[in-house]
């Protein structure tokens, strides 16, 4: 299970403080604050864009741009599955539909419950053993519909 901070404008604010100096300062803000935070709350975007000197609405672009940041908290964990071609040739499609339907969710959404986020993530460099997934940061391979629905399993444990 994934622990994040509660969100909180004044612990954005110093997240934001320490990265805005950077070269294409952006992406190295975001992704702190979604490993902060677990998303990028609107008003992280706001004070982003006020921070770079940009429009909130080329922050929004960026932020809607990158499939990995999330505009809404994830479940308590986060099932990521691999989309791209070496996972797809070795039956990626069928344990996507499969998750989908066991979670009741599609991608990019949580449980009902907030237990699960379901993720599509396009490459996860484990081509070798495809198909494969992350769930909460471990990364799996070789997967099939057992281990799928095992994983799955887990991440709904309270």
């Amino acid at each position: 299970m994934t622990h994040y901070e509660a969100w909180s404008e004044k612990r954005a604010g110093e997240i934001i403080a320490e990265h805005v100096k950077q070269e294409g300062a952006a992406l190295p803000i975001l992704h702190a604050l979604q490993e902060n935070f677990g998303y990028i709350h609107a008003d992280a975007v706001k004070l982003t864009a006020v921070a770079l000197n940009i429009t909130r609405a080329e922050m929004h672009g960026i932020v809607t741009f990158y499939h990995d940041f999330r505009t809404e908290p994830p479940g308590a964990h986060v099932l990521k599955l691999c989309r791209a071609e070496a996972c797809q040739s070795m039956g990626a499609d069928a344990l996507a539909a499969q998750a989908r339907e066991k979670l009741r969710v599609d991608w990019h959404e949580t449980t009902p419950d907030k237990r699960v986020s379901l993720e599509p993530v396009f490459c996860l460099g484990l081509c070798a053993c495809a198909p494969a997934a992350m769930l909460d940061g471990q990364v799996f391979g070789r997967l099939d519909a057992k281990r799928l629905n095992a994983l799955i399993d887990r991440a709904n444990q309270p």
